[in-house]
Formats: C-alpha cells, structure tokens, sequence
C-alpha cells in the first residue's frame, strides 16, 4: 500500500493482474524491536464464500497459513445472519511467517479491503478478525473504541481478550461469547506452542 493512498483505498492490481494485494507492499516484513508474534485470522463465513480463493488471498498477503481449526458453529449471536446467511462458521487461522506486532493496524484495514473482494453484490461472505498471538495474550485488531481497546493509530484498536494464566489463555468479561466458551482454547494452546518452539529454533539458529 503505497504512502499516498488512504488506509481504505480498493487494493491495486498484482503483477500477474489477479487483482490480489500483494505481500511485498505492505509493511509486515521490516525489523521489530520487540519478539514477533503469531498472526492469527478468526474468519466468519458461511456457505457463499469462495474459500479457496479466501484462503488464497489471505496468504498472499501474510504468507503461509500454518494453522488451520475446525469450523465451530457461530451461534453465540445472530448479528452477522442478515448479511451473511445461515450456517456461519468460525476458523481460526494462524499463519506462519512471524508478524511484528506493530503492524496490527495496516493489517486489519487490509483485512477489510479483502472482505470486499470476497462480497457479493455489496453484502460480505467472510468478516475477518485478524489479530496475534503471543506467550502472554491474545490481541484481536477492532475498528470500535471501547473502554479496554487501545488505539494503535490509523483508526484501528488492539482489543485484548485473553491473558495466559494456568495453563491457558482466559478471558475477560468483554470478551466475544464464542471465545468465552472454550471452544478455541485447545487450538489456541497448539499456536502458543508452534510459536514458543518456532522462537527457540530461531534463537538456536541465531
């Protein structure tokens, strides 16, 4: 994404013309003063979305997804059935190449401009809850203040909804319902540990 254009610009066409934003223009890559993180996609969708292509564009943009969880009924809440449908789903994704954490913001606004190359006349088939994972919390990228929400600039706040703490990542009382009720918890532990052996293998190597 080029410096002069807004963060909510329609992506630019790839060199092979696809139309898919490429990973080289954004700014994921560059050195991180602090550990990198993993990247993690909570992906909302139903029966309409062309997942092959969502999953295609999503790694085009942060690289190799090396996680993939079950698909768990989205039935805490019907917020998304007008637009969306029936039969919702929720997959947690995480990806491999290590994400410097500052860079939550430009990720969740080209997050959104994949929901709408994924839409259907206007009406999304996919939301995208990026976010990160690291050994202390999980950190969710949202474009809503709240009361515990921190604004990381461009318009986009790290909403922190679960602390390691026995063994597990708990939540907080404004935490999502569907990751209050456990059903991540399992697959959340498996990414903190590809990241905790995947940190001591680069210290190794370094």
């Amino acid at each position: 994404m080029s410096d002069d254009a807004g963060p909510m610009d329609e992506p630019q066409p790839g060199n092979d013309g696809s139309g898919h934003l490429q990973r080289s223009n954004l700014p994921f890559d560059h050195d991180s003063p602090v550990a990198k993180v993993a990247a993690i996609c909570a992906v909302l969708a139903g029966e309409q979305v062309d997942r092959d292509r969502m999953l295609t564009l999503l790694e085009m943009t942060f690289g190799p997804i090396g996680f993939v969880g079950a698909e768990h009924p989205f039935d805490a809440t019907d917020y998304y059935r007008d637009e969306m449908g029936e039969g919702l789903v929720r997959t947690l994704l995480a990806f491999e190449v290590p994400f410097p954490s500052e860079a939550l913001a430009p990720a969740k606004l080209v997050c959104g401009d994949l929901e709408r190359m994924l839409a259907i006349e206007g009406r999304r088939t996919a939301n995208l809850d990026f976010g990160y994972l690291d050994p202390h919390k999980v950190v969710l990228a949202s474009l809503k203040e709240a009361g515990q929400k921190i604004h990381v600039g461009m318009g986009v706040w790290a909403d922190p909804i679960a602390r390691w703490r026995d063994g597990a990542y708990r939540p907080f009382e404004w935490t999502f319902p569907d990751f209050r009720s456990g059903r991540y918890d399992a697959e959340l532990i498996e990414i903190r540990r590809r990241l905790r052996e995947r940190t001591r293998a680069a210290r190794r190597e370094g």
